[in-house]
């Protein structure tokens, strides 16, 4: 069994910032990509940006410079500070990642989201 809690979502005003953390738990042996995604009313889930174990970060381009991920491998957690935030970044976030188990499988974990909401 794998959880995977978020933490950290809120109400802000345009141009504010929030950061995001997401923690694992359960039977874990390694954590390859963690990221963030998020979805909005009547739109598609869409990636946000993610890390890989030891690599660097992609973003997306509507939160290039303005957002940026990170990852503690030691406490199983992944960030996203969100800077200069905009209404249409207002969404639920969902953490996601790649888990090796112990007992040898792989999966893709999700949290169960946390909502994020920029207005004035």
């Amino acid at each position: 069994q794998v959880q995977l809690v978020e933490s950290g979502g809120d109400l802000v005003q345009p141009g504010g910032s929030l950061r995001l953390s997401c923690a694992a738990s359960g039977w874990i042996s390694s954590i390859w990509t963690m990221a963030w995604y998020r979805q909005s009313p009547g739109k598609q889930r869409e990636l946000v940006a993610s890390i890989f174990s030891g690599g660097s970060p992609n973003y997306a381009d509507s939160v290039k410079g303005r957002f940026t991920i990170s990852r503690d491998s030691a406490k199983k957690t992944v960030y996203l500070q969100m800077n200069s935030l905009k209404p249409e970044d207002t969404a639920v976030y969902y953490c996601n990642a790649d888990i090796s188990l112990t007992s040898g499988s792989r999966i893709s974990a999700w949290g169960q989201g946390t909502r994020v909401t920029v207005s004035s």
